[in-house]
């Protein structure tokens, strides 16, 4: 059976009588202008179809999203609903096949060990290492600790046994010691984005204000963005969550306080 046949198939019951049926737009899909397929009220009450909610939720899990938020916009707003859909309401209202819910549960569990464990192979014995005071630079790997008889600790940043004094938040003292992201946030290029009045000249990579997260602004839509790792939204422009950034300016106009400089620090999550 070819994908084509698989995804065409992919319809509601008509007489399910678990689902709630609709007989309108397909909230996900704005161009939809089909009144024959049967669409389903998700939790948050946007209508969808099987087809519509994959593709939908297939693009967060490629976007590194493992929280499956409602994109759709309130009547007649640039509002996002972003109400978060379980798992079991997304496989079930979806109609995953088998093998979709192979793909999308091995891609959450990875993606949701990438987003609460800080964790990397060490250099020298490549076991994974977790690094619980993500303030501190300098990580001790046990494994090595007792083949060797002694403390080894290794570097997060440059991958390199540690040298100097710990803990440091910037940098070991070997040479060629840098934070690669640290150096693309204070030396990218500028953007702007066409479909915001007034925002010219912005750092084109960013860090998000809560998680440190580096992220690029697809130059579309409005300025604010949601972060895939923590999924909080926030300005690219002015770096202020979005709540507070909308208090005193719009989506598609520019910041009340500018465009926020070359950000010199990566902010740390604080998961508590």
């Amino acid at each position: 059976m070819t994908t084509q046949q698989q995804e065409e198939e992919k319809r509601y019951d008509p007489g399910d009588t678990t689902l709630k049926f609709v007989n309108r737009q397909d909230d996900l899909d704005p161009l939809d202008d089909d009144t024959e397929t049967l669409k389903a009220e998700m939790s948050c009450g946007h209508a969808v179809t099987p087809e519509s909610l994959t593709g939908w939720c297939r693009s967060l899990l490629d976007q590194n999203q493992f929280k499956f938020l409602c994109p759709a916009h309130e009547d007649g707003t640039f509002v996002k609903c972003g109400a978060e859909w379980s798992y079991q309401e997304v496989r079930r209202l979806a109609v995953l096949t088998t093998e979709e819910m192979e793909h999308f549960e091995k891609t959450m569990a990875a993606l949701a060990a990438a987003t609460y464990c800080e964790y990397k192979s060490c250099p020298v014995c490549e076991t994974f290492v977790e690094r619980g005071d993500l303030t501190n630079l300098s990580v001790l790997c046990t494994v090595c600790t007792a083949d060797k008889g002694q403390r080894y600790e290794f570097c997060w940043q440059c991958l390199k046994q540690w040298k100097g004094p710990a803990p440091r938040s910037d940098r070991c003292d070997n040479d060629g010691c840098v934070n690669q992201d640290l150096e693309l946030l204070k030396n990218c290029e500028t953007t702007s984005l066409p479909q915001v009045a007034g925002v010219t000249n912005c750092p084109s990579i960013r860090a998000c204000p809560t998680c440190g997260q580096r992220v690029e602004h697809d130059k579309t839509g409005c300025k604010n963005i949601l972060c895939p790792r923590c999924n909080k939204e926030f300005c690219f422009v002015c770096l202020k969550l979005t709540e507070e950034c909308l208090q005193t300016s719009s989506y598609f106009t520019a910041c009340s306080a500018g465009v926020a400089p070359r950000q010199t620090s990566i902010p740390t999550w604080n998961r508590n």
